[in-house]
């Protein structure tokens, strides 16, 4: 970073791909088990290797781009002011009369200034992509990179909030502060188990539409891709035996998720880096593990990851690269179903999870067949709620979400290779939001429509 600030960026394209390959293997929100036998462990190496170049090809040119245009994201005006009047108008004494009117009736803030399309996208900085935890400052490119696909993609005018504390009931404070300038606040690479009490606690002291999106977003478009699977391998939900890898704020969304949709959670068998989670393990618990552990594997399995694997139906993995082998995906049911998301190298390779056996594969890479990535889903979530004004995003909306992103991929063009809409498919927004703006309506937390009655 150069600048006004004065801070010199030293650090090297290969200094990013150390802490990448370095934070991924931290037990921070993304846990995982056991290591490598050495033949994977090698194979990965040959992997990791083979794709570096173009990753440190992508990091030179997104860090000159960076340093060219001094960020991604600006404020632009929505009028001219090219006279006096024009100022008097848009600022003082004009200004005075709108909020005289707000100030008399409150909700007409939606009507007459920004707020009703306006998202925070707000972070401590504490488990940014796979780099952990870098802190405000280096979070936030991330931040401005979250809010153009707001803008890209949905026409929501977003802006990166980079908070300086990781305190959690600072942060709550903080996003309190801030709320009434935005109509919605998207919560974004806070740690777990601390962004669960942040959420909720936000969503029950706020009367705005707020989201996880390390948590919800990422369950939303992984049930969506699940339910185009099970079209093609013909299974029922509450069938599969299901192994989940990491119970981090994505794995356990993804879990309570499906759940909420129907699966059998004693049919689920779900890992962190400690082993397999069950009722009565005493290391590396927390309340939300223990949540988990007392729904599921009622047979009290123990050990590692690869002893969930046998006869399961469906993996999903949110942990880290290069923890499950072809021998583990080669137990598995018939017509297996493999979404490894690990970044920037996922749980397996999928050509590697193909030759095993594996019926369907999806990673979170944009290199690959079925790309499961958030910005599928958060653009048309917040679009959906701030058309309503909603005050709360629900888990109906959330399931509103997922079924249409699902429709968006119509059963002609549904393969094996193509269970999930391009995160640049123009048809997933305005899907999206009008499924969600419609369950909104029906949880009954869409605002009155908004007149200036005076």
């Amino acid at each position: 970073m150069s600048g006004g600030t004065g801070i010199k960026d030293t650090r090297s394209v290969s200094d990013l791909e150390e802490d990448l390959k370095q934070n991924s293997e931290r037990d921070l929100e993304k846990d995982s088990p056991g290591d490598l036998k050495k033949d994977a462990g090698r194979d990965l190496k040959k992997k990791q290797e083979k794709g570096s170049d173009a990753h440190t090809s992508l990091y030179r040119e997104s860090l000159a781009m960076h340093r060219r245009l001094g960020g991604v994201l600006e404020v632009a005006s929505k009028v001219r002011l090219h006279t006096i009047h024009d100022l008097s108008v848009a600022y003082t004494p004009g200004v005075a009369e709108p909020c005289r009117k707000i100030s008399d009736d409150p909700e007409l803030v939606y009507l007459y200034t920004l707020k009703r399309n306006t998202v925070a996208v707000v972070t401590d900085g504490s488990a940014v992509l796979g780099l952990g935890n870098i802190g405000p400052y280096a979070a936030l490119p991330v931040m401005e990179g979250k809010a153009i696909i707001f803008k890209e993609f949905a026409g929501i005018d977003a802006f990166p909030i980079c908070l300086d504390t990781q305190e959690t009931e600072e942060v709550i404070k903080a996003v309190k502060y801030l709320a009434p300038a935005f109509g919605g606040i998207n919560l974004e690479d806070i740690s777990a188990p601390r962004c669960f009490e942040i959420e909720f606690r936000l969503r029950e002291e706020l009367e705005l539409p707020v989201m996880h999106d390390d948590q919800h977003g990422t369950a939303i478009v992984v049930f969506a891709g699940l339910l185009n699977a099970l079209k093609i391998v013909n299974k029922e939900l509450s069938e599969l035996k299901i192994v989940i890898s990491g119970l981090g704020a994505a794995g356990v969304a993804i879990f309570r998720f499906l759940v909420r949709a129907g699966a059998d959670p004693a049919r689920i068998l779900a890992c962190d880096s400690k082993g397999l989670v069950y009722e009565g393990r005493e290391k590396g618990m927390n309340p939300v593990k223990e949540e988990i552990a007392r729904l599921t594997n009622p047979g009290k399995l123990k050990g590692g990851l690869e002893n969930a694997f046998p006869d399961a139906d469906l993996f999903i993995g949110v942990s880290v690269g290069g923890i499950v082998t072809e021998d583990m995906v080669r137990s598995m049911a018939k017509n297996a179903i493999v979404m490894a998301m690990a970044n920037p190298v996922p749980e397996i390779m999928p050509d590697a999870a193909k030759r095993a056996g594996a019926r369907i594969v999806a990673t979170g890479r944009s290199d690959f067949p079925n790309q499961l990535n958030n910005c599928l889903s958060f653009p048309g979530v917040f679009k959906g709620a701030l058309s309503t004004c909603a005050r709360k995003i629900t888990p109906e909306m959330e399931m509103a979400a997922a079924h249409a992103l699902a429709k968006v991929v119509t059963i002609s063009e549904l393969s094996e290779d193509h269970i999930i809409p391009d995160p640049l498919d123009r048809h997933v927004v305005p899907a999206v939001a009008k499924a969600v703006a419609s369950a909104s309506l029906e949880s009954c937390v869409a605002r009155k429509k908004h007149e200036d009655k005076a």
